[in-house]
């Protein structure tokens, strides 16, 4: 890329020798057959385009457009210092390659498929994935240093630039030339970003107001009815039907017209909080994505953060907050870590659950009691300046979503995976806000987050019994069967003695199994019907390391913050989903090395399908899977 050869620009300044230092390419580099002008970056720059490390004077000359007889020249000057070898071959007189293939090997290299919407980088720098993931997605990783990106629509609507002028500057830094036909369809996207936005009626209610009176009448009366615009205000704005903003929000968004939200809401009672703990570059960019937004989804994986980030998202707002959360145990993590990394006081936080009931500056509340009829007034009645949704992809879902209609000036939603099986991940930015993250190679490169070594481990059957049962069955009833395979007991196991120093979480699905498993080994087994009381001691005595294995049901996936650990093993479980891979697989994703993460799958069954499809997001975001057969005795 032309606008960022650090290392060839060096080797170009030496060379060059002449010309005003300061002077743009365009002015300092000639075509009249000046030898001197031409440098080992040109070529490089000369193959990038022709898709070819070896190149003919002919090529060299069409690439850079130049007479063929100055190319020659140049080459041969090259050649003469050693940056070029000359090979003669039969198609042509002569082919040019670098003295040292490594020199173009090494360097950056973006294709850019506009019909596709892909963008591919081999070894990307980190300004250009920096500047990458303000417009497109990290679709897939394969830890070869090759990226591939994909500019969705909701990628546009959500780039953090007050103009497009200013977004289409990033993409072309990002790709180092223009590209037309990706911009034209980026800037469609833009505009359509642009339709349509809320705003607040000197009257106090709510106005829904398009650019133009055709895009009012073609797509918003055609989408939206009485139930959220009961009456036109003129061609162009129609009123609200109070309580329906996020209805329309959504269906908007889904008629592929986001809309800007542009209320003047109630911030709430002013509440200073100031940060105890320096937040990472990477959070600290999250976090004025957010300010600049309002709202927002922080995506990013277990370990990095993301709590902390919402906490500097708390300081910014500087207002009362409702964080919402999916159980009572992440309600009093949460209680405790506000405590710990800010310089609000106990007293100034309040949880509001099945087991307690405070409403205080800072409430933390369950998903299920905040959409509840009975208690949703003590917090509509309150003024929140920031809502937070924890684990935010749950907030599709019927129950969750309920908590949506709370309305706050800021909105934030955190997330390691915001995916959802009956793919309607979309509505969670349309009910929160937009996507803002880093992608996971960048963490893992960086130190921040430790990349797991993650194997799938096809295990034989412990018994014949099972295997004739799997034989028989039906459905679901197949899946079951080989998930409780009782050679995963043997399994585990083993991994244990191999690591017989790590810190280790053994994952199941069914309750049996995990019983099974914790009386072979003589260990606890923490579930739903584990009293919290007694959860709370059992992961103290982990973190403390007083105890160095657990064995855990479906509660862990989310409902409580796990601690750290060296090894997990997933002896069932990854038939669910494609987020329940990602938080099991993230319990060893922490700024240490080492982590160790294996699942296991019976060999033969439909089990290993699912751990292959359920693991293929992680090995698109950077993560390396192995798959290995175990022998049978």
């Amino acid at each position: 890329m032309t606008d960022e050869r650090s290392s060839s620009d060096a080797d170009a300044g030496t060379e060059r020798g002449v010309g005003d230092p300061n002077a743009s390419p365009d002015e300092t580099e000639s075509t009249d057959g000046d030898e001197d002008e031409f440098t080992l970056a040109d070529f490089h720059d000369a193959s990038q385009r022709a898709g070819t490390p070896v190149l003919t004077a002919a090529a060299v000359a069409r690439a850079l457009e130049i007479p063929h007889e100055a190319a020659s020249g140049r080459l041969e000057t090259l050649a003469d210092r050693g940056k070029l070898e000359r090979l003669s071959v039969s198609t042509d007189p002569v082919v040019w390659y670098p003295s040292e293939l490594e020199d173009l090997t090494d360097r950056e290299r973006v294709v850019v498929f506009p019909k596709r919407r892909e963008i591919v980088v081999d070894r990307p720098e980190q300004f250009t994935r920096a500047q990458l993931s303000q417009f497109a997605h990290l679709a897939d990783a394969n830890g070869e240093q090759s990226y591939r990106y994909v500019v969705r629509p909701e990628d546009v609507w959500g780039a953090p630039h007050e103009s497009f002028a200013g977004l289409a500057r990033t993409m072309r830094q990002a790709l180092g030339q223009r590209n037309e036909a990706l911009e034209d369809w980026v800037e469609s996207q833009w505009d359509r970003a642009h339709q349509f936005r809320l705003a607040t009626h000197e009257d106090g209610y709510t106005v829904l107001e398009a650019r133009t009176a055709e895009i009012m009448g073609n797509v918003a009366r055609q989408k939206l009815d009485e139930e959220h615009v009961h009456a036109p205000i003129s061609e162009t704005e129609g009123w609200v039907r109070e309580g329906a903003e996020a209805a329309i929000k959504r269906i908007l968004y889904e008629a592929g017209y986001p809309v800007q939200d542009h209320r003047e809401l109630e911030s709430g009672e002013e509440l200073p909080v100031d940060l105890e703990v320096s937040l990472r570059d990477y959070q600290r960019t999250w976090v004025d994505r957010f300010a600049e937004a309002g709202e927002g989804v922080f995506v990013g994986p277990p370990g990095s953060g993301k709590t902390v980030a919402a906490m500097g998202a708390m300081a910014h707002v500087g207002g009362e907050t409702l964080i919402l959360v999916p159980s009572r145990d992440l309600a009093r993590q949460w209680a405790d870590t506000i405590v710990e990394y800010t310089t609000l006081e106990p007293r100034q936080i309040g949880q509001y659950h099945g087991g307690r009931k405070e409403v205080r500056p800072v409430t933390i509340a369950t998903y299920q009691i905040a959409g509840m009829d009975r208690h949703r007034s003590l917090f509509d009645d309150r003024e929140w300046g920031l809502v937070v949704f924890d684990e935010c992809q749950h907030v599709p879902s019927d129950v969750y979503r309920r908590s949506t209609h709370l309305q706050s000036r800021h909105r934030l939603g955190l997330s390691a995976s915001p995916i959802r099986e009956d793919d309607r991940q979309t509505e969670i930015f349309t009910l929160v806000g937009p996507p803002i993250g880093t992608d996971w190679e960048a963490l893992f490169e960086a130190g921040f987050v430790a990349e797991p070594e993650l194997e799938i481990r096809y295990v034989p059957w412990g018994d014949d019994e099972q295997r004739n049962a799997y034989g028989s069955a039906e459905g679901r009833e197949k899946y079951r069967i080989a998930a409780r395979n009782r050679g995963k007991v043997d399994e585990v196991r083993y991994l244990l003695s191999s690591h017989p120093d790590a810190k280790a979480l053994v994952f199941v699905d069914y309750l049996e199994q995990g019983r099974d498993v914790a009386a072979a080994l003589d260990v606890p087994f923490l579930s739903g019907e584990t009293p919290h009381h007694e959860r709370r001691r059992l992961l103290e005595e982990f973190r403390r390391d007083e105890r160095d294995l657990l064995i855990v049901s479906r509660v862990g996936d989310e409902g409580i913050d796990l601690p750290t650990a060296d090894l997990a093993i997933v002896a069932s479980g990854l038939g669910g989903s494609r987020r329940q891979g990602t938080q099991r697989a993230g319990r060893t994703m922490r700024p240490a090395g080492g982590a160790l993460v294996y699942v296991l799958a019976t060999r033969g069954t439909r089990e290993e399908e699912f751990a292959r499809r359920q693991l293929q997001h992680l090995g698109r975001k950077g993560i390396t899977v192995r798959e290995r057969t175990v022998d049978e005795d």
